[in-house]
C-alpha cells in the first residue's frame, strides 16, 4: 500500500541539505546562536522579497501577531474584528492583551472573512482588524483598507499561511499596518522549529517591536517597556535564508498541482479552492469541502493517503469564548466550512503519479456511492 502524507517537510530538506548543512555549520562554528547576523540577513532578504522597510524576526508567527498588536497599543476594552474560521492564535493574541475578539463570517468559496460585514461591526471600541490569509488566498484588501482608512483601523494582516501569494501583485503582508509570518515546519516557507516574522513599513512600530521582542530593552540591560523573550534563533534563520529563494518556485508548483487536482476533480459533489481574479495564491493546503467527510477521510486512509481537518470548531464556538456570547448558527458559513472542510495531500515534492493516485481513489469512493455528476 501506497503511503502519501499530507504534507513531506523532509522531501524538501533532503533535496537541500547540501546547502542547508553548511549554513547550520557556519552559525555552529560562529557561536553567535542568538539573534546573530543570520537573523540579520533574513531580516533583510525578506524585507526585500516583501518589498518593505522593515522585517523583524521573532519566536514564532503567534508571537509576530502578539508583539505588532502589544506595539500599537491594543489593550484591555479594545476589539480587533478578526474571522473565526483560523487557528487560534489569531484570537489568543488579540485575548493574551486583554483585547477582544470581534468575530464576522466568512466567504462561502474563499473561505476568508467576508469584508462586506466588517463595516456593521465596527464600535467605538475597535481599534484593529485582522484579515487571515486563508490557506495561502489573500483577503480582498482593498475594501478592507478603504474601511481601516475610514474609521482609523490599524490593519495586521497574518500572513503565516501566505508567504509569497499576492493581493494585486503585492505581496500578502505588505499592504496593510504590519504583516505577521510563521516559519513552523510545515507552512510553505518552514524551518526546523518555530519562528516568526513582522514586517512594516512603519518606522516607530518596528522600532517598538525590535524593543518588545529583547524584554523590552535597548540597549541590553535598559528596559523602557515590559517586553517579552522572542527572538528568531541564528540556526533557524540560517536554514531559512536558504530556503528563501526557492519559495517562489514552490509556490508555483503548489499552484500547477493545484489544477491537476481541479481538473481531475471535476464533475465530483465537491467544493473546490476558488481562487479570485485579485489573488496569486500559494495553496498552503489544497482544501475541499464535502457533504462526506468523515467517510471519504476514511476510505483515503485505508488506502494509504493522509488528510486533515482544518478547523473542526470555528472560534467563536470555542469553549473559551463562550463568554463572548455568540450562538451556533450565528455564522453559518464559517459553521458549514468546520463541518466539511477538509484538505488532500500537497506539496512541491508531491509526485506526479501519486497525486494521480489521489485523484483515482477520491473518484472511486463517489464511483462506489454512484455520486458521479
Amino acid at each position: 500500500m501506497r503511503n502519501i502524507p499530507l504534507m513531506d517537510a523532509k522531501a524538501q530538506y533532503n533535496a537541500l541539505k547540501d546547502e542547508i548543512r553548511p549554513a547550520l555549520d557556519e552559525v555552529l562554528e560562529s557561536g553567535n546562536y542568538i539573534m546573530g547576523p543570520a537573523v540579520h540577513r533574513l531580516e533583510q532578504a525578506v524585507a526585500k522579497y516583501c518589498d518593505v522597510k522593515h522585517a523583524i524576526g521573532v519566536a514564532n508567527g503567534t508571537d509576530a501577531l502578539l508583539l505588532t498588536l502589544d506595539a500599537l497599543g491594543i489593550g484591555p476594552g479594545d476589539e480587533v474584528i478578526t474571522t473565526p474560521f483560523t487557528f487560534f492564535a489569531t484570537a489568543e493574541a488579540v485575548s493574551q492583551l486583554g483585547g477582544t475578539p470581534v468575530f464576522i463570517d466568512i466567504e462561502p468559496d474563499t473561505y476568508n472573512m467576508d469584508v462586506s460585514k466588517i463595516e456593521a461591526a465596527i464600535t467605538d471600541k475597535t481599534k484593529a482588524i485582522i484579515p487571515v490569509h486563508i490557506f495561502g488566498h489573500p483577503v480582498h484588501m482593498d475594501p478592507l483598507m478603504a474601511i481601516a482608512e475610514k474609521y482609523g483601523l490599524h490593519v495586521i494582516e497574518d500572513a503565516c499561511q501566505a508567504m509569497g501569494s499576492e493581493y494585486r501583485e503585492k505581496r500578502a503582508g505588505s499592504i496593510g499596518t504590519a504583516g505577521c509570518f510563521s516559519f513552523f515546519p510545515t507552512k510553505n516557507l518552514g524551518g526546523f522549529g518555530d519562528g516568526g516574522m513582522v514586517i512594516t513599513n512603519d518606522d516607530e512600530l518596528a522600532r517598538k517591536i525590535r524593543i518588545l521582542r529583547v524584554h523590552g530593552s535597548s540597549p541590553k540591560y535598559y528596559h523602557s517597556m515590559i517586553g517579552y523573550n522572542s527572538r528568531l534563533d541564528s540556526l533557524q534563520a540560517a536554514m531559512i535564508e536558504v530556503k528563501l529563494p526557492y519559495l517562489d518556485g514552490w509556490n508555483a508548483s503548489r499552484r500547477e498541482k493545484a489544477e491537476i487536482y481541479r481538473q481531475g476533480l471535476q464533475g465530483l459533489p465537491l467544493q473546490l479552492p476558488a481562487e479570485t481574479d485579485y489573488a496569486y495564491a500559494i495553496y498552503h493546503l489544497y482544501i475541499i469541502k464535502t457533504d462526506e467527510r468523515t467517510k471519504l477521510m476514511e476510505y483515503l486512509n485505508e488506502h494509504g493517503i493522509s488528510s486533515g481537518i482544518y478547523y473542526p470548531v470555528p472560534l467563536h464556538l470555542q469553549e473559551v469564548y463562550r463568554g463572548l456570547g455568540y450562538e451556533e448558527g450565528c455564522m453559518p458559513e464559517a459553521e458549514k466550512a468546520a463541518d466539511g472542510t477538509m484538505a488532500l495531500p500537497l506539496y512541491p515534492e508531491m509526485s506526479g503519479e501519486d497525486q494521480q493516485y489521489v485523484i483515482e481513489i477520491v473518484r472511486r469512493f463517489y464511483a462506489e456511492r454512484g455520486e458521479m455528476v
